[in-house]
């Protein structure tokens, strides 16, 4: 009797639709988590302060002890919160039949919720499709996952919060033990390196400038792909990500009107970078390496 990867790896359309649909249910999961975590992590930081400040704050408000996390309350809808039933809630389907609005209250919802799904789905189906049912597939396609929902945070609150960033490099870490992915020694100098090149340029541009040019979620992002995808990886991912980040920051301010000096989020532009690599780091690398004529 086949297993069940020896079916997808015979079975082409079986693996796809299967990537295909828990990708869109994973991002509709992602949609609570890219609104849901940064608030998790507000309240766990206002209920520290009010410990630390509980004599100041004896005449505050009760805190809200309401349960507040990745599952629970259920989904509602951000206007007349109306919990949103099963059949509404759908990946990319329910928003397309209620024409991107509220069933209750006929407000308009955001596009951005199909199309976080829609991105999870087809990134993960191209890794898929482009790699095959095996082990390290399925890395790259936790791996997207997690990305997609980190770039969503951080282009919302210029964060990347530890309790996606951390578990990844221990995730690239143990993989690399495993053989999935490069060996234990480049894995380990490609996380040390990763965090601490950046960590370096922060430093630097602080000490010439006063200002703080990024933040320490950036430096654990790259650590997490200098895990990965090795060490030799770490300057195709920083030059790709400054100049992606260079050309579409320049556009976006435009379009938006606003100073260039005005702060932006760095950790997309790693992301995307960062998964680039992931599927074709060799070819990056080697044209690179012609370029400057090594």
């Amino acid at each position: 009797m086949q297993s069940i990867v020896e079916v997808m790896q015979n079975e082409l359309w079986f693996y796809l639709t299967t990537v295909g649909l828990v990708s869109l249910c994973v991002g509709s999961f992602l949609n609570v988590v890219i609104y849901r975590l940064p608030l998790m992590m507000q309240k766990e930081w206002q209920s520290e302060c009010r410990i630390l400040l509980e004599d100041e704050l004896k005449n505050s408000k009760a805190i809200n002890n309401e349960q507040f996390n990745l599952v629970k309350p259920n989904s509602t809808c951000p206007k007349c919160k109306t919990a949103i039933k099963p059949w509404q809630n759908i990946p990319v389907i329910s928003w397309l039949f209620l024409k991107g609005k509220c069933a209750s209250c006929n407000n308009p919802i955001s596009i951005r919720y199909p199309a976080v799904e829609a991105i999870t789905a087809i990134l993960s189906l191209f890794i898929a499709y482009t790699m095959g049912a095996n082990e390290q597939a399925l890395l790259y396609v936790l791996i997207t996952w997690a990305l997609v929902a980190l770039t969503f945070i951080d282009i919302d609150h210029m964060l990347l919060p530890d309790q996606l960033t951390l578990p990844l490099v221990w995730l690239a870490l143990i993989a690399s033990i495993m053989g999935y992915t490069v060996a234990p020694s480049d894995a380990i100098m490609g996380a040390v390196f990763g965090y601490l090149s950046l960590w370096s340029v922060f430093w630097l541009f602080k000490l010439l400038t006063g200002k703080e040019g990024m933040g320490y979620g950036d430096f654990k992002l790259l650590a997490v792909f200098g895990a990965l995808l090795g060490w030799q990886s770490l300057l195709s991912i920083i030059l790709l990500s400054s100049v992606v980040g260079a050309v579409i920051g320049i556009v976006l301010l435009s379009i938006q009107g606003k100073d260039k000096a005005t702060p932006i989020p760095f950790g997309p532009y790693l992301a995307i970078a960062g998964w680039i690599t992931m599927l074709w780091g060799t070819e990056l690398q080697n044209i690179y390496f012609n370029l400057i004529g090594y």
